[in-house]
């Protein structure tokens, strides 16, 4: 059998395969316009065209004045209630969020205290794996990418499953609250396994504690001592509150609706939905967000001088900095335009705990990038809209000063958004009609069939 490196090589013939892909398969950027197709789902200023209906979240980016739309604050709404006052409400009460936020979501309504108290012994009851799981599965083949392992580990669990193909609405139910408990344990397990044996570190296989909530069990799974603070537990609560959900467009919770109207089991519609978020333009942008500051804080012999921030900013507009993608991580959405209100709850939280963790310092560079980038921005581009922080923007500092490895920030980001994905997949099932299935136009003219002797 073939080293596993002679399967990784691409070889010469591969590389000429893929000049004959290249030359037959380029599209006229002028005929997305010509035959006005929607380029991804989107019209030519960015808004995403309607493909549904969904009552489990919205998102308001503008608002119509005098008969015309204009931007205002971004505002998010979780089946009706505000972002802004759900967050307040679970942590003016000194409670965790993301559990009864995950209810919400997915049964559209806030629980009570008993009906909270039996979610949590749900979720408790189904936060642990299938008797030599971790040694059968999670440990053998160990992958330096944790969101493989999330979807990988997935598709396993439907061989432990009875009833995996079944889409009734108790069945699914079941399955996607054990897909909201799980989901830490498979990620901590599948990184401590690659930090094991590809990077020689100890390993550490904890238990979930039953009493503990969903942040507090990440933190004492991941951790050798499996210590935190109750600051660390509350923002990292936080975190996975305000990555749940985001509307039904984003494009992983697109996928989930896609998948489901086929018909296919919760599995097959998780792990989908993972390979959506896996993407750089979707759930990976927060690493990218932190390797910018570290390039950032490396460059700059001054983290306070404002002039050598926006030259640096400047040379990442114009691709001389970091990865020279001409991008300024972090910075812009694709929905919110003055102002993303998850960033904004989670910005007051990152100051108290920089604090905590003695660096002030970075995060006052992180504050003067979010006020200067959108200067440079405007000055170097030309935008329909404006340009504010994203909640990646934070997102990632909040996970580096958690101490917590960059292999699983995204991982983190489906931990939270699997309650999301959990709702929108219900949604389809109960309200399911056809089969999701956009039309596209060919556009490659007719040609006469070659015989092979003639074909040059």
């Amino acid at each position: 059998m073939a080293e596993i490196s002679e399967y990784s090589r691409v070889t010469p013939a591969i590389e000429r395969l893929a000049q004959v892909c290249l030359a037959n398969s380029q599209i006229n950027r002028d005929d997305y316009v010509r035959y006005n197709v929607k380029r991804g789902l989107r019209d030519l200023d960015g808004t995403g065209v309607l493909a549904g209906l969904t009552e489990i979240s919205e998102i308001i980016s503008s608002k119509t004045v005098n008969g015309e739309q204009q931007p205002c604050p971004g505002e998010l709404y979780y089946r009706g209630y505000s972002i802004q006052q759900l967050t307040s409400g679970f942590l003016n009460d000194g409670r965790f969020g993301f559990e009864e936020t995950a209810y919400l979501l997915m049964f559209g309504q806030l629980p009570d205290a008993a009906q909270l108290e039996q979610f949590n012994r749900q979720l408790a009851f189904y936060r642990s794996l299938p008797t030599n799981f971790v040694r059968d599965v999670i440990l053998k083949a160990p992958s330096p990418d944790m969101m493989n392992t999330l979807a990988r580990c997935v598709l396993t669990m439907a061989s432990y499953d009875e009833r995996p193909d079944d889409i009734s609405l108790p069945n699914v139910i079941r399955q996607c609250i054990d897909m909201i408990a799980i989901f830490p344990l498979i990620a901590v397990y599948g990184y401590q396994a690659y930090n094991y044996y590809l990077n020689g570190k100890s390993l550490y296989i904890h238990t979930p504690r039953p009493e503990l909530s969903t942040a507090e069990n990440i933190l004492t799974l991941l951790r050798p001592d499996g210590q935190y603070t109750p600051l660390e537990a509350r923002i990292l609560d936080l975190c996975l509150v305000l990555h749940a959900e985001h509307g039904g467009g984003n494009n992983s919770t697109f996928t989930t609706h896609v998948v489901t109207s086929s018909g296919t089991d919760t599995y097959s519609c998780m792990a989908a939905a993972l390979a959506s978020l896996k993407g750089p333009r979707h759930g990976g942008a927060n690493i990218k967000v932190v390797r910018m500051f570290e390039d950032m804080e490396a460059t700059l012999t001054d983290w306070e001088d404002e002039d050598a921030i926006k030259d640096y900013l400047a040379g990442l507009l114009a691709g001389e900095r970091f990865d020279k993608s001409g991008l300024i991580y972090g910075m812009g959405h694709a929905v919110y335009s003055v102002s993303d209100p998850r960033a904004q709850i989670l910005r007051s939280f990152v100051e108290r705990l920089s604090d905590e963790k003695g660096l002030h310092k970075e995060y006052a560079l992180y504050a003067a990038v979010e006020r200067l980038a959108p200067q440079v921005i405007a000055e170097k581009r030309r935008i329909y809209k404006g340009v504010s922080a994203n909640v990646d923007f934070y997102s990632g500092f909040v996970y580096r000063m958690l101490g917590l490895p960059t292999e699983l920030f995204t991982p983190l980001f489906a931990m939270g958004r699997v309650a999301g994905w959990s709702a929108h997949r219900m949604e389809e099932l109960i309200n399911m009609g056809k089969i999701i299935r956009p039309a596209y136009m060919a556009v490659q003219p007719r040609r006469e069939y070659v015989p092979l002797e003639k074909r040059t």
